[in-house]
């Protein structure tokens, strides 16, 4: 099947975007060990991802194919170290002015979980992946990895190498095959390995 126009998201994208993310890790072992409850984890989930999109899609660092089906945020390096919550606290889905910023105990397990990681991220420079999903409706088209593709592109362009980290194992072998390789791992708060692909 052939891979739909990938495009750099703009925020137009948003809704769709962060809908498909919030399918896509419905399973993820870091997602749900910050949002483990099933009936808050649909907003909070997009609370989580519509503050990600938010942060960098005027950073031109985020790619997506199938109308949003299927996303690769990126971080660039010039924008500093990448991060998953604000450090002023969480983020709250621009127009659902409704919705509640996270309760102290979730924001206490994404902060937490965000120090952990990223006390154990390289200190050179480098091109951050800190989500790549698909919408289960579109999965198996090989449009995850067209999207990663492009930011990897622009990753060799710099001369720099791309990092990533996964607490699925299935991931591992997946990202092995596409070029990366395990450069550290993590045992809490949730298994989790960091991946690098080097400088082409």
């Amino acid at each position: 099947m052939t891979t739909p126009e990938i495009t750099i998201a703009t925020p137009a994208d948003r809704d769709a975007v962060v809908g498909s993310l919030v399918a896509a890790f419905v399973k993820d072992p870091v997602l749900r060990f910050l949002f483990p409850d099933e009936e808050t984890y649909p907003r909070y989930a997009a609370v989580f991802f519509g503050n990600l999109f938010d942060k960098r899609v005027h950073r031109s660092s985020i790619w997506t194919t199938g109308a949003g089906a299927s996303v690769a945020i990126w971080e660039p390096p010039a924008a500093g170290q990448p991060g998953i919550v604000p450090a002023t606290g969480p983020a709250v889905v621009p127009g659902s002015p409704k919705e509640d910023p996270y309760p102290a105990d979730v924001l206490a397990r994404v902060q937490g979980y965000d120090d952990t990681v990223h006390d154990a991220l390289p200190t050179y420079p480098f091109w951050y992946l800190g989500v790549l999903g698909t919408h289960p409706d579109s999965a198996g088209r090989g449009w995850g990895r067209a999207v990663m593709r492009a930011g990897l592109a622009r990753a060799a362009a710099d001369g720099l190498p791309a990092i990533l980290e996964t607490s699925n194992p299935g991931n591992v072998e997946l990202y092995r095959r596409a070029g990366w390789e395990v450069v550290g791992s993590l045992s809490e708060p949730v298994p989790t390995w960091i991946m690098q692909q080097p400088p082409r």
